[in-house]
């Protein structure tokens, strides 16, 4: 059966019987007809992902895999801002009139910043440090800029990524101040995953293992019983990532170079609404 799913589980039992609730609290979100969106709250959640062994896809529900990989591209590959440049339509609550998110996500880690070695954006610079100075400890990216924050529509939820090379592995702690558990977990895990298998191709590592850090795990009100009933299914065997091996440019990938072998998720037939 899926690990994924194993610790889905256990995480959303362990919000479910041991959050606390912010009902009657200045919550800042709301649900389209205007109501609060009331959480129950966990704080400090931790996991790990064996790469290795298997891709953390969940079989309890349906991943969106191709649009989940389009969001990582946006913001990674083509460090963008724009919302018409996502597939999705995940990010259009969050535009401005010029359509874009402000300062946020892709924009951030498309700044040069100066360095010894000369001027990096934080996307070439982890690429150039996994190649060139693999035992550093020091390759960390950061989405999470105060100078810019009150010009980013949305702060940044997954917002560092800390790189380490062990025997030739690539790892990565992915850290989170907030996550809609239902909604974006395994959508964020899957992302990250594949992000790692990307830069492990280009820079020439074999995959190793993904922790992610949520501070913050939250499920919404409107959203509980949907968990109760996921809480009741039955694992699946995890699919099996396929990469096309003949892409080994970070920046040449595209969501048509991933796909999910073996992939037999449970139906999923509820409207999962979303609050902003």
């Amino acid at each position: 059966m899926a690990a994924a799913d194993i610790i889905f589980k256990k995480n959303c039992a362990d919000i479910l019987q041991n959050g606390v609730s912010d009902e009657g609290q200045p919550v800042r979100t709301r649900w389209q007809d205007g109501t609060p969106a009331y959480t129950r709250r966990f704080f400090a959640v931790v996991n790990k992902y064996d790469l290795a062994t298997e891709f953390p896809a969940l079989t309890l529900r349906r991943l969106s895999f191709k649009n989940c990989i389009d969001e990582i591209l946006w913001i990674w590959q083509k460090k963008s801002n724009c919302v018409s440049e996502l597939k999705s339509k995940i990010w259009d609550a969050w535009a401005d009139e010029s359509g874009t998110i402000g300062k946020a996500y892709g924009y951030q880690l498309g700044i040069k910043h100066k360095y010894a070695e000369g001027e990096f954006d934080q996307v070439d610079r982890v690429l150039f440090d996994l190649k060139n100075n693999p035992s550093s400890r020091r390759i960390i990216t950061n989405l999470y800029v105060h100078q810019d924050l009150h010009e980013m529509n949305l702060y940044p939820c997954a917002y560092s990524l800390t790189f380490n090379v062990t025997s030739g592995r690539l790892n990565a702690i992915l850290n989170q101040r907030s996550q809609d558990f239902l909604t974006a977990n395994n959508w964020n895990v899957c992302q990250y995953a594949v992000l790692l298998h990307m830069f492990a191709a280009d820079v020439g590592l074999e995959i190793g293992t993904l922790v992610h850090v949520i501070a913050d795990a939250h499920i919404y009100d409107r959203h509980i019983r949907i968990v109760q009933d996921l809480l009741c299914r039955e694992p699946r065997p995890a699919p099996v990532l396929r990469i096309n091996p003949d892409v080994r440019d970070f920046y040449a990938f595209t969501p048509d170079d991933f796909s999910l072998e073996g992939y037999r998720p449970h139906k999923f037939e509820d409207t999962i609404e979303v609050a902003v």
